[in-house]
This record gives C-alpha cells, structure tokens and sequence, in this order.
C-alpha cells in the first residue's frame, strides 16, 4: 500500500496518514525516536526510497524516524492487513506442519480431498 500523504499534529501527539481515501492515526508514543514537548515534530515526509511505503519525520533536535506503512496499519487494525497477516500466519504453520508430517505430500492432498495445484 502507498502513502499519499501524512500530516503531524503536535498537540493531538500523533501523525494523520492517508492511505488510498482513508485516514489512518498514528500516535508519537509508538514511534522509535519518541518526541517530547521541548523536541517536537517539525516535518513528516513520504519516504519516496520506501517507495512511498513509509515516512520520514524529523525532530528540532535533527533526530529522524521512519515508519512503515505497515506498522500504522497494525496499530489500526485495519482489517485488510489483518487478514493478509493471519493468512500469512496459517500458511507458515500449515507448511512447518506439512514438513514434520510422517504422510507424504501426495497422501496429504488425497484426504483434503484437492488437487496438488
């Protein structure tokens, strides 16, 4: 997914992240270089070297951050990410299950009752 704009808001502590038409919040306290009221947000970026799949914030003191679309998905609990993680999830398992098996993969598919493809 690509960010198409982020936006800082210093008194609420958090980032407004647009993703395609949504509007994703996501506050400072998540963030690795956590700003403080005297080293506040003073620029947020969309991070064309993340491909547009990330930010960049800087602080006054010229710390910088990144933060991944994902991680901002994650805190939202957007329910496309979730699905796609937990998907993801049961396919590792399924295939660390498969390996450790003692059934052939062929004997595997004949009692799913599926086709190999």
């Amino acid at each position: 997914m690509k960010i198409s704009s982020v936006s800082f808001n210093n008194r609420r502590k958090g980032f407004l992240v647009k993703i395609k038409s949504n509007g994703f919040w996501f506050p400072y306290a998540r963030l690795d270089a956590a700003p403080t009221s005297e080293d506040k947000v003073v620029r947020a970026l969309v991070d064309a070297e993340l491909g547009r799949e990330g930010f960049t914030y800087m602080l006054e003191s010229g710390r910088e951050g990144t933060v991944h679309v994902e991680q901002v998905l994650e805190y939202n609990q957007d329910p496309a990410y979730m699905r796609d993680t937990l998907l993801y999830k049961l396919t590792l398992e399924a295939q660390n299950r498969v390996k450790k098996s003692s059934l052939s993969k062929r004997e595997i598919i004949r009692r799913l009752g599926t086709s190999a493809t």
